[in-house]
């Protein structure tokens, strides 16, 4: 039998999207091909302290949390590998990354609407002042870099730009920050509006008819899955247990969970031990696909470059997948935050 934890907050304002991990994660579990005991221990307040707690059964895997804030805190309290599903800014060299890195997040929009014929005048950038912000913030600032444009930098809320004529609204913060800037700055006369939020179906939901057009990243959509993954059941099988157990959609924390559940009992396998760092190698070595889309990590870094940021925009009321070009099931729409 395999021996399984799971360190995430289940109370506290992590509490939804750690639950849905949890509840995935139960998923995984019980239709592993080999037996697994899961533990799931409360991550909030003190993710430190839940994770000594899970220590003490001493699991064969270690599920790190939800969120990059508690991910990067169980990660530089233990030696052991970390199955990392929920922090996307929370670089340690025992993480064993499921999903994309926040740097990666703003990226792809940004690369799609600097295109435009004239390009756009610049960026203006608001963004969190914690490690996720700045990490989002840095990876867009570069690509803003590579791509010629000038950028005005700022931690949120940021003073109100002088002119938004033909500049690109890049936005990551928590998701508070972020409608509260959505109200201020939008629509504006931006060339295009890009919000981490604008991912995630509810968190500008308040807005309305200001929503349409915007762009935002998704680490994954059902839609735009592998038909007929390497590991585990296809999205829909998934999408569909998940229902069943909760009767609500698996957002895409529960995705990335059950996906860690599947490349740990993959490499677990592969290694043949449970050894924390034959576990990691197997890993490193490892190239293959998921319901959550493609695992690979660079070898030496160990940072995931397989699985990639999807890039979606408000059309019609509904989320659209526009980037990249072979998972985009629509074309980018001029809209009233997205001109040129």
């Amino acid at each position: 039998m395999i021996r399984a934890a799971l360190v995430t907050p289940l109370s506290g304002p992590l509490a939804g999207y750690g639950g849905a991990g949890a509840t995935a994660l139960w998923l995984w579990a019980e239709s592993a091909a080999e037996p697994v005991r899961l533990d799931v221990h409360d991550a909030h307040p003190d993710p430190v302290a839940a994770l000594r707690r899970a220590e003490r059964d001493h699991p064969d895997l270690l599920f790190a949390p939800y969120g990059s804030g508690p991910t990067r805190a169980v990660a530089a309290a233990t030696e052991r590998t970390l199955w990392n599903h929920g922090g996307a800014r929370a670089d340690a060299a025992n993480l064993v990354d499921v999903l994309a890195p926040a740097q990666d997040y703003l990226v792809g929009a940004l690369r799609l609407v600097a295109v435009g014929d004239p390009p756009p005048a610049g960026v203006v950038l608001r963004h969190g002042d914690t490690g996720f912000g700045r990490a989002v913030a840095d990876g867009a600032a570069a690509a803003a870099g590579r791509l010629g444009l000038p950028v005005q930098r700022a931690v949120l809320p940021g003073p109100a730009p002088a002119d938004t004529t033909d500049q690109v609204l890049l936005v990551a913060g928590d998701f508070a920050a972020e409608r509260a800037t959505a109200e201020a700055l939008l629509p504006g006369r931006w060339r295009a509006a890009v919000f981490v939020g604008a991912g995630v179906d509810e968190v500008l939901a308040g807005l309305g008819e200001r929503r349409e057009g915007l762009f935002g990243p998704a680490q994954w959509l059902p839609e735009t899955a592998p038909p007929r993954p390497d590991e585990g059941p296809t999205a829909a099988q998934f999408v569909a247990a998940y229902r069943r157990r909760t009767g609500a959609e698996p957002p895409y924390p529960a995705a990335q969970a059950f996906a860690a559940g599947l490349v740990a009992a993959r490499c677990r396998r592969d290694a043949g031990t449970t050894d924390d760092a034959a576990l990691l190698a197997a890993a490193r070595a490892l190239d293959t696909t998921t319901l959550f889309d493609r695992f690979r990590l660079d070898p030496v870094t160990g940072r995931q470059v397989g699985h990639r940021v999807l890039t979606v925009q408000w059309q019609d009321g509904r989320r659209r997948v526009v980037a990249p070009a072979d998972r985009a099931e629509v074309a980018p729409r001029r809209g009233p935050t997205s001109r040129g």
